[in-house]
């Protein structure tokens, strides 16, 4: 179970637990919503060049994702101070990536890949008075 932390806590943590995503035997479930959009969740970043707010919703999140995907820890760091967005998972997923940062270190050229699998909303967002909540599922695999 991981909190509220800094970046700095989510590298120690990351480097700590490294060793237990080498092992087989051993399975990581990291949940997380991704976006919560609407005034109710004091969020509503709108970027009107990507067409309706779902769309800029979508957008947002799909960024995030993909430097997930790329296992790219200080990446989704710099993505979460730009764009705030409100991944409640977002200190998980950092530990998670620099699990993966870390065992890269020593991994001599072991293949790693996540791949986010589905994508969904809550609703459709097209006014300023509704809200959504953003939903994606991927997979971690290791050959």
């Amino acid at each position: 179970l991981v909190g509220s932390i800094s970046n700095s806590a989510e590298a120690k943590y990351g480097k700590i637990l490294a060793k237990y995503l080498e092992d087989p035997s051993v399975c990581f479930v990291i949940s997380s919503d991704f976006c919560h959009w609407g005034q109710r969740f004091r969020y509503t970043h709108y970027d009107q060049n990507q067409g309706d707010i779902y769309q800029s919703i979508e957008v947002l999140d799909r960024e995030g994702m993909n430097l997930i995907e790329r296992l790219d820890a200080p990446g989704f760091a710099s993505y979460l101070k730009k764009t705030s967005n409100t991944i409640c998972g977002r200190h998980p997923i950092g530990v998670f990536l620099n699990m993966v940062t870390e065992m890269r270190k020593h991994s001599n050229g072991t293949r790693m890949d996540m791949n986010f699998l589905d994508y969904s909303q809550s609703n459709q967002v097209k006014s300023s008075r509704d809200s959504s909540v953003s939903y994606a599922a991927g997979a971690f695999v290791i050959h």
